[in-house]
């Protein structure tokens, strides 16, 4: 961790260094389990009986889902009841639901209690950073910021490693290291944290609008993970996809007249924002395929044991915050609408690399060491490079509502990716069509990349700054998830 934020993260005094600390290490932890939790998918089935990638993808998107939900709501309570309060909260509700996920019995227990992991981690990830600008003097909140926003980055390039370790122990080990972690936060926290002066004033965030959202996405998502198993002409299907757009409607229509809505719905009007915000979805679904079908090839096809999965992914996250990094100077050259459709097509061919090479002989230096690094290149330049464009794009007043739609965005994309790829990995009883699956399923996340390119291209090539100053910075830390 000392690596990520000794530099940027050192405002003056102990008491501002104490609560970059605190709050980078509380940020580390919630991106972190992001990527942990995916190596430990394979583990889950064993554990669990056997439990189907169906049953187990709602351990991903169980969080995903409750995340976007929340994020907008618990940002606008702690702005109206304190910003030390939202945080404190949310770590508590994060290292509470840790506990819960280790003890889980069963894949039903696990969800619900990522679930709230995600409430928690939707309190903690914008109080964060606002904690954190409140600590720091005026002339060092750019690098704060900066810093910050890496630790995204540090955690993805740790992650896949860190989570082959602990599932190697046991996968209660994924969860169980939040606690100790969670805990002396809290403790710290309490004493060194600043306060702040909460806004009474205004109305209350939409929290009927928030469950129409997470009924939308779950039932979309069920009938996506499902569908498999039911058909595609079934019932059961098509009335969850029924019911999905019904949901989505009325979110819809509430988000048009509540006065603090889950989505400002005006934000949308603004070109370069809803094109870079819809291509971030698009990037997402594929990145989100990426990542489960490169953990399940490597364990299920390739019989990879959990560390020896995390150190074969790893090359690819490391690669994303460096491009991240040192991506300014081409988005100046050619426009971040360009250098973000160059990251979207670099990402859709290392999906491709991967269909056309794949062999269950494995061959990982000329298997899937090549499309790692192809797509960590690609999500270097594509996912800051939209980040930026979206909030660049926003009126001054609107950088952190317009962050937390794209970061709202972006998690949706998540669970479409993961639920996409569960159909269409289904549950095949050969080698052969195992293979054929994984091929289907790396083509389709390829197919969304390169979407997501073309949608790239629309961006305006005046949008050329990567991130100003704090708008966006949540996006970016959460992002590389």
């Amino acid at each position: 961790m000392s690596v990520g934020i000794s530099n940027p993260l050192v405002p003056a005094g102990p008491s501002a260094r104490a609560t970059a600390w605190i709050v980078s290490v509380g940020v580390f932890v919630v991106n972190l389990d992001l990527f942990v939790v995916n190596v430990a998918v394979p583990a889950l089935g064993a554990s669990f009986d056997g439990a189907s990638l169906a049953s187990l993808s709602w351990v991903l998107n169980a969080y995903a889902i409750v995340f976007a939900a929340l994020l907008v709501p618990a940002g606008r309570l702690a702005d109206r009841f304190g910003h030390r309060r939202g945080f404190l909260l949310g770590l508590a509700v994060f290292t509470l639901a840790s506990t819960l996920c280790a003890l889980a019995p069963g894949v039903g227990w696990l969800s619900a209690a990522r679930a709230l992991q995600a409430a928690g981690a939707a309190a903690l990830m914008p109080t964060s950073l606002a904690l954190l600008l409140v600590a720091t003097p005026a002339e060092r909140r750019t690098r704060a910021v900066r810093g910050w926003a890496a630790i995204g980055g540090i955690a993805a390039g740790l992650g896949p490693v860190a989570g082959g370790l602990l599932v190697e122990l046991d996968w209660r080990w994924v969860f169980l290291v939040n606690v100790p972690v969670g805990v002396a936060g809290l403790l710290l926290g309490a004493r060194l944290l600043p306060a702040d002066r909460p806004d009474r004033g205004g109305p209350l965030p939409d929290l009927t609008g928030a469950v129409l959202l997470t009924g939308a996405i779950g039932v979309l998502a069920l009938g996506l993970v499902k569908s498999d198993a039911w058909g595609w002409s079934s019932g059961r299907t098509l009335g969850a996809l029924a019911a999905a757009v019904l949901l989505g409607g009325a979110f819809w229509w509430r988000s048009a007249r509540h006065p603090a809505p889950v989505v400002e719905l005006p934000l949308l009007r603004i070109p370069a924002f809803s094109v870079a915000t819809c291509a971030a979805l698009l990037f997402t679904v594929a990145f989100a395929g990426l990542l489960l079908t490169s953990v399940l090839w490597c364990r299920q096809v390739w019989g990879y044991s959990a560390i020896r999965t995390g150190l074969a992914i790893a090359p690819g996250p490391l690669v994303v915050p460096v491009l991240a990094l040192g991506s300014g100077p081409l988005v100046r050259r050619i426009g971040a609408g360009r250098t973000a459709a160059l990251g979207c097509v670099l990402l859709g061919l290392g999906l491709v690399w991967w269909a056309l090479s794949a062999d269950p002989v494995p061959h990982y230096a000329t298997g899937l060491l090549p499309g790692m690094l192809v797509t960590g290149v690609g999500v270097g330049l594509a996912l800051p490079t939209l980040v930026g464009a979206a909030a660049a794009a926003l009126p001054p007043d609107r950088f952190a509502t317009g962050s937390a739609v794209t970061t709202m965005a972006r998690q949706t994309g998540s669970v479409l990716g993961v639920a996409v790829t569960v159909s269409l990995l289904g549950q095949p009883a050969t080698a052969s069509a195992a293979l054929d699956a994984f091929r289907h399923g790396w083509y389709v996340a390829a197919a969304s990349a390169f979407i997501a390119a073309v949608a790239a291209l629309l961006l305006r090539r005046e949008a050329r700054s990567p991130v100003p100053a704090a708008a966006g910075a949540a996006e970016v830390s959460h992002g590389s998830a």
